[in-house]
């Protein structure tokens, strides 16, 4: 999908960041910018989702849709499964466009680009796809991520690039916008698009509430304020800030107890264990907190050993580490030539080859989600997972061990 000339200081993709951590703009800064191949899968998937949509909502002759997807085709990236995402991506559109109430088509556009600076300074945003109709304004986005499921809920992206065509597009439709839904869409993960949807009284309110934010960030040099939204900062890894965060974990260390196992656990009052001279012990709260922190600690831990390995592997010099090739599996050179020759040696093919089924994946991935659902769906059962331990954040439904209990049980 065609990007904006030029990136805004404060982009609207880097909002949960910079509004977090106002000090996040300027210490990025001095950090070079960065691609990988998946923000270039990620940019043709964007890409093919676009022109499945102009050819929906637009006039497009088979000719031309033809003739750009085959271009598309082309790159580097590009995989099958994109076509897939595509289609569904235009489906939410589609859901979203027929099921307004009126006799007028709704406005649909895409790679709208809107100006943010009555809310952020130098603001300025690119939306996948906008859809007017009855008193609603829909503003959609495609993320073709597939390792972590992004919420529209709190969104600052969304709620940015939903204030920019609001303001754009209330001179022309008035008082007929009363509210916004903003949707993101992540088909690789879920075929069910995450939504939330705001008056634009509410709307208006939350942007007004950062502005002060904003011209922090811009300004400088603003506030350091390390959490999960460091994930995608380019500093992470040599952040000072983050790091006495990550080494500060001493504070617990009164509350931990140490020697021999307690034999009076089961005293769990705080004064009474005192009194009688026993060890602390954690709490549940603090061992909630220790987990939360700790989950801070492993990631900024595994940022200092990419970043390591990658100045020792530019020449740098790290004290106490250095860079070792890993463990690996020894290759046939030639897979086909290999059978062959030990045929020759008097091997049956039947010993030498297995004959193994796809995973469901795989045959969603050949066949498509639905088309496979509609074939196999019979075939197909979920049994409960193993427990895990989540955030209270997490979507997913609270473990039950009685489900787990009758997990797979027929009806029979």
């Amino acid at each position: 999908m065609p990007t904006p000339t030029g990136h805004a200081f404060l982009s609207p993709s880097s909002a949960h960041r910079w509004l977090a951590c106002t000090a996040a703009p300027h210490f990025e800064a001095d950090f070079p910018d960065g691609t990988s191949s998946f923000a270039e899968e990620g940019t043709l998937a964007h890409s093919v989702c676009e022109l499945y949509g102009r050819k929906r909502f637009t006039i497009m002759s088979k000719r031309k849709f033809e003739g750009e997807l085959k271009k598309l085709k082309a790159k580097p990236h590009y995989d099958d499964e994109m076509l897939r995402t595509a289609e569904r991506y235009v489906e939410v559109l589609n859901e979203e466009a027929v099921g307004l109430d009126g006799t007028v088509s709704p406005y649909v556009a895409f790679e709208v680009s809107v100006d943010l600076t009555a809310w952020v300074p130098d603001g300025k945003g690119q939306l996948d796809n906008t859809i007017i109709g009855g008193d609603t304004l829909f503003i959609n986005d495609y993320k073709h991520g597939k390792g972590v499921r992004v919420s529209a809920k709190d969104n600052p992206q969304m709620r940015l690039y939903a204030l920019g065509a609001l303001a754009m597009y209330r001179p022309i439709f008035g008082d007929q916008i009363k509210k916004v839904c903003m949707t993101i869409i992540q088909p690789r993960l879920s075929d069910e698009p995450d939504r939330e949807t705001l008056t634009v009284e509410e709307l208006r309110a939350w942007g007004e509430s950062i502005k002060p934010l904003a011209l922090e960030a811009y300004t400088g040099p603003g506030k350091f304020s390390p959490g999960e939204h460091c994930r995608f900062c380019k500093g992470k890894a040599q952040c000072r800030a983050r790091a006495e965060q990550n080494t500060a974990l001493a504070e617990f260390a009164g509350c931990v107890p140490a020697g021999k196992p307690d034999a009076h656990a089961e005293i769990g009052d705080p004064t009474a264990r005192r009194v009688l001279g026993l060890p602390p012990l954690l709490s549940d709260d603090e061992v909630g907190e220790l987990l939360e922190r700790g989950a801070q600690l492993v990631d900024w831990y595994n940022d200092l050993k990419a970043y390591a390995m990658q100045a020792i592997l530019d020449g740098k010099s790290v004290a106490g580490w250095k860079v070792v090739a890993g463990r690996s599996n020894r290759t046939l050179t030639n897979t086909d030539a290999a059978i062959e020759a030990m045929i020759g040696a008097g091997y049956d093919r039947a010993l030498l080859v297995e004959e193994k089924p796809l995973t469901i994946t795989g045959y969603e991935k050949l066949m498509g989600k639905k088309q496979f659902e509609a074939v196999c769906g019979q075939f197909i059962e979920k049994p409960l997972g193993k427990p895990t331990l989540a955030p209270e954040s997490d979507k997913r439904e609270p473990y039950s061990t009685a489900a787990s209990d009758f997990a797979g049980v027929g009806n029979g």
